[in-house]
């Protein structure tokens, strides 16, 4: 028997059910049930569908991950959930199934941030966080730079985004484009084929005002509503919108702001190693730009591979393991879930 603890972690912030499994620092199973083909047709994600969705995929889910890992749960040594920030009915949800199973099975609890998962779940890949680490998230929902002594106890924000986050801007210009939801994903394929200068679309927060007022925070929705214009323009005037240059410009002017700012943020507070996780930390162009200007800079880039970075089990159960192993405390079996919890806030 491993002396490292065994943790499952339940992931249901949005519309994604995630199952994960770990073993200290190795992942044994990720399983996802994703509802993003019920949320297409909308646009957009639906809260009460994803909740919906999350309750029929609960049991299937847990059932799947124990028997891809080969586990029971009575191996289990805890029960880590998402308890916040999210969409306060799929929180619920997870946050009720894993109080179900800790209070059936005898184990503690951990509810944690979903955000300090994002940065704990690159821990399976590429072993212990160096502390301090400087953390970018870019999401549908978040852009925040963090600097991150130990993930456990003591995240500290630096920026975050003002309006609308990355992924939020990719949906949004992917909707402006006629291409499917999720946005990211088709901007990013689309862009292949253009030309990432063919236009010169602003970069936010980036003038010299504020960055004095704003330095490490992020603003992506002139950028969305210049690039709704420039397609409006040429629309009216009957000409055809070039969508693979407007999705490469347009993708170019955000990574470029977020690499800009990060790499500053390492620079300043003198630290060596950069993470990025989220959703949009999946996208080509982020992760080339992003290696190109840590290497000038002789900074150390950590990336999960794509499967992890987008919502998902493992980045809990990857968290609760590491809140085992450095004995902090389990939370209660009344945690509270918290729509709007607080990065700096990593357990509830």
């Amino acid at each position: 028997m491993s002396d490292e603890p065994l943790v499952l972690g339940i992931e249901t912030s949005c519309d994604e059910t995630g199952v994960g499994i770990v073993r200290g620092q190795t992942l044994l199973v990720d399983t996802v049930a994703s509802s993003v083909e019920e949320h297409a047709r909308f646009g957009g994600v639906v809260p009460e569908v994803a909740s919906r969705a999350h309750l029929e995929a609960m049991v299937p889910t847990i059932e799947r991950a124990c028997r891809e890992a080969g586990v029971q749960l009575r191996d289990l040594d805890a029960i880590s959930v998402t308890s916040g920030p999210g969409l306060a009915g799929a929180l619920l949800v997870g946050v009720a199934s894993a109080k179900a199973l800790a209070l059936a099975l005898g184990k503690p609890i951990y509810g944690v941030n979903h955000l300090a998962s994002h940065v704990a779940v690159d821990i399976v890949e590429h072993g212990p966080l160096p502390e301090p680490t400087m953390a970018m998230l870019v999401s549908g929902g978040h852009s925040s730079l963090l600097l991150v002594p130990d993930v456990t106890n003591d995240v500290r924000s630096l920026g975050s985004t003002m309006d609308d986050a990355a992924g939020e801007a990719f949906d949004k210009v992917a909707r402006v484009l006629g291409l499917p939801f999720p946005g990211g994903p088709h901007v990013d394929r689309a862009a292949r084929e253009g030309n990432r200068i063919a236009i010169d679309f602003p970069r936010g927060l980036t003038t010299g005002r504020d960055m004095e007022r704003h330095r490490f925070d992020f603003s992506f929705s002139g950028l969305k509503t210049a690039v709704a214009r420039w397609v409006e323009t040429r629309q009216r005037a009957g000409e055809t919108v070039p969508v693979a240059d407007v999705a490469a410009s347009f993708q170019e002017a955000v990574v470029d702001v977020l690499t800009r700012k990060a790499l500053l943020a390492c620079k300043e507070h003198d630290v060596e190693h950069l993470l990025i996780g989220g959703g949009v930390a999946a996208n080509s162009r982020l992760r080339a730009l992003a290696q190109e200007r840590c290497d000038k800079a002789g900074v150390n880039l950590r990336v999960p591979r794509p499967g992890l970075c987008t919502d998902n089990g493992a980045m809990v159960a990857a968290l609760g393991a590491q809140m085992v192993a450095k004995g902090r405390e389990p939370s209660d079996l009344g945690l509270p879930t918290d729509s709007s919890m607080p990065v700096t806030l990593v357990q509830a």
